[in-house]
């Protein structure tokens, strides 16, 4: 019987299996990093050990430091959560050989299914429908388009699209060393590529003793940078027939290598609607939650169950049924290249509604750091239908109210909101399709909710500061009360500006010049009338952010006088770093007086586990180079200054640069 758990490793999904931990009666224990140290997982766990450090190679990849944590604290078992250690059967065994439990898959299965070329072998033989690999040295163009990834990982690290043949060796030697930089094999293999296929998954449960469920389909194939942002449960528009095969296919990858524990198995489904095996995933998913609100089984209890040595009954129980989707919030900007996004995340606040559910490992006044992956929470919705639980997720979504780093809250509500995906007309191509639309084309409506957004900032503000007749200062301009009173703002993330006019009635209240009726105006809430409609506002000021809630939106705003952009106090052709993070690795060969091509990598950047490439903004020479391996800046720190060849001077570099997952 496990007494006590450790969770080897943090965020939501420590947070998570906490909690079925305290519904059981477990006592918990969180690992901790350096930067960690005041996170919420620690904050939630009956007991918490240090791992000295920050980065996650020096801390939550380090399985002797997690063992020696488990056995210093008292517990008797390991749960991996995702990621970090969960698909390592190294540290399945060591976790083994110290006596502890592990509450995953036999080291065993994870090998088999660690690389994936070898599980593809294995499930050949098994007769697990999958696509035929291409041996890249004798690919002709009639193989095209291919799909380069990586044998020993995911996440999208290590995989590339070939169009063109003449791409091919480049790609592939990309695609080498970043697998081999993320998970040390730089082991590639080639398939092909399906356009417009859907990414479907199973997922399993099985006690080790021959009995495996099948516990329904997901549809994750609302992916950016070949990572999911948007999943549900049941896969929608599958036919009996099909969702059949995936259960049965699943079923015999599982039982193949002996499994044990909870783990997915995911598919690629063409257009025609044939079936694919892609990978199996030894262990808990991201996106598990939608199948416990479909199916009424927690998961993690399972495992637990599963590893304690209970035996599953033969036949899994039915669910309460319904439709689930979940959404990803991420601390990413989607307009500028999914750019992940630091500092404090001042507010977190999603609607506590029947069907809503909030897997976080944030609140208020936490900060989002450089070191781990962007993703702040996920809000999972539950309804009798799928229109129903993607309305109620939309709408939960658009009333959070999150202040603090710029985050893909937007990007969500109009990809639920979009056509195609309301039509479930799913593939993984929907944000190559559709990304600037949702990023840059405007509501109707949009521009008129912020500027009556900016107007109720600008009266909060003018409350904050008494609204009292008489000379005031507000921000950099001085006004006297017989004059209208000014308050600018920037609008993030477009940079529009904002001129709000007021005066002060002689009530004390701020009229806006615009015509709206102000019905109340406090330092933090006000209440205006426009043409017959009353709408409420929320304002919160953080330093010289103000972010502004209302019942169809929320917008953030940068109140004027600001800091001058970092790129606008550099001399052209000057590369600045486009957000905290570290210098991995330089150009072979850089080095002041290099010539250098337009568009040409010179430096990699890694921030929040993703490889950003900073690229030469013009053809010409590196006058100067500052970074170097392993430096850590912060954003608009000055790398390198490249010489335009021409006259013409080109534009600072943090437009010049480029994610790579």
């Amino acid at each position: 019987m496990i007494t006590a758990l450790l969770v080897a490793n943090r965020g939501e999904i420590a947070c998570r299996i906490f909690r079925t931990c305290r519904e059981l009666g477990i006592t918990t224990v969180a690992v901790y990093s350096d930067a960690d140290a005041g996170a919420l997982h620690v904050r939630e766990a009956d007991t918490a050990v240090r791992l000295p450090g920050a980065a996650a190679a020096d801390t939550y990849l380090r399985g002797d430091l997690v063992v020696a944590a488990a056995l210093a604290a008292g517990a008797d078992a390991v749960h991996p959560g995702y990621g970090f250690l969960s698909e390592n059967a190294g540290f399945a065994r060591a976790v083994q050989d110290a006596g502890l439990v592990w509450v995953g898959p036999p080291p065993k299965a994870i090998e088999l299914m660690a690389s994936k070329t070898r599980a593809k072998e294995l499930m050949a033989a098994a007769d697990v429908p999958l696509l035929a690999p291409v041996d890249p040295g004798e690919a002709t163009a009639g193989d095209l388009p291919l799909l380069l990834k990586a044998a020993a990982g995911g996440g999208g690290r290590g995989m590339r699209i070939v169009r063109e043949l003449a791409a091919l060796p480049s790609e592939l030697t990309a695609a080498s060393a970043e697998a081999a930089s993320a998970f040390g094999d730089g082991e590639v293999f080639a398939e092909p590529y399906v356009e417009r296929g859907r990414h479907v998954e199973v997922q399993v449960m099985a006690d080790g003793r021959g009995t495996v469920w099948a516990l329904g389909t997901r549809d994750c194939s609302l992916q950016r940078r070949h990572q999911k942002v948007i999943e549900e449960a049941p896969a929608p528009d599958l036919d009996d027939g099909l969702r059949e095969r995936l259960h049965d296919a699943a079923v015999t990858a599982a039982q193949a290598v002996g499994y044990q524990g909870a783990g997915t198995v995911e598919f690629l489904v063409s257009a025609e609607g044939r079936p694919y095996f892609l990978e199996m995933n030894t262990r808990l998913q991201v996106e598990h939650p939608v199948t416990e609100a479909v199916s009424g089984l927690d998961l993690v209890a399972l495992q637990l169950r599963v590893a304690e040595g209970e035996p599953l009954p033969p036949v899994p129980p039915p669910g309460p049924g319904g439709h689930a989707v979940e959404a990803r919030l991420y601390a990413e900007d989607p307009a500028r290249e999914w750019q992940p996004q630091t500092g404090t995340l001042h507010t977190l606040d999603v609607p506590a509604e029947p069907g809503l559910r909030l897997d976080t490992g944030y609140t208020g006044g936490d900060t989002v750091g450089v070191h781990y992956d962007p993703m702040l929470a996920k809000v999972i919705a539950h309804a009798p239908t799928r229109t129903e639980a993607v309305r109620l997720l939309a709408r939960a979504l658009e009333r959070a109210r999150i202040h603090g780093p710029v985050t893909n809250r937007e990007l969500l509500v109009r990809s639920l909101r979009h056509p195609d995906f309301l039509a479930a007309r799913l593939d993984t191509g929907f944000y190559d399709r559709n990304l600037a639309a949702l990023t840059t084309t405007a509501a109707p409506g949009d521009g008129e909710a912020r500027r009556l957004a900016a107007t109720a900032a600008a009266l909060a503000s003018a409350a904050t500061a008494g609204g009292a007749p008489g000379p005031a200062r507000f921000g950099a301009w001085r006004n006297l009360a017989s004059q209208p009173q000014v308050r600018c703002y920037r609008g993030e993330p477009d940079g529009t500006a904002y001129e709000i006019a007021y005066r002060t009635g002689r009530d004390g209240t701020p009229v806006p010049e615009t015509g709206e009726r102000p019905l109340a105006v406090r330092p933090g809430a006000v209440t205006l009338e426009t043409g017959g409609v009353t709408r409420h506002f929320t304002v919160a000021v953080h330093g010289d952010r103000v972010h502004v809630d209302t019942a169809s939106g929320s917008y953030a705003f940068t109140a004027l006088p600001r800091f001058t952009d970092p790129a606008e106090r550099t001399e052209p052709g000057s590369l600045l770093a486009p957000m905290p993070g570290t210098v991995v690795r330089l150009a072979d060969g850089l080095a002041p007086g290099s010539a250098v091509e337009a568009g040409q990598p010179l430096i990699w950047l890694e921030a929040m586990k993703m490889e950003h490439r900073i690229l030469a903004p013009a053809a010409g020479t590196l006058t100067a180079l500052h970074a170097a391996p392993g430096l850590q800046v912060e954003v608009g720190a000055l790398l390198a200054v490249v010489q335009d060849a021409s006259a013409q001077a080109p534009a600072p570099a943090s437009a010049h640069q480029e994610e790579t997952p």
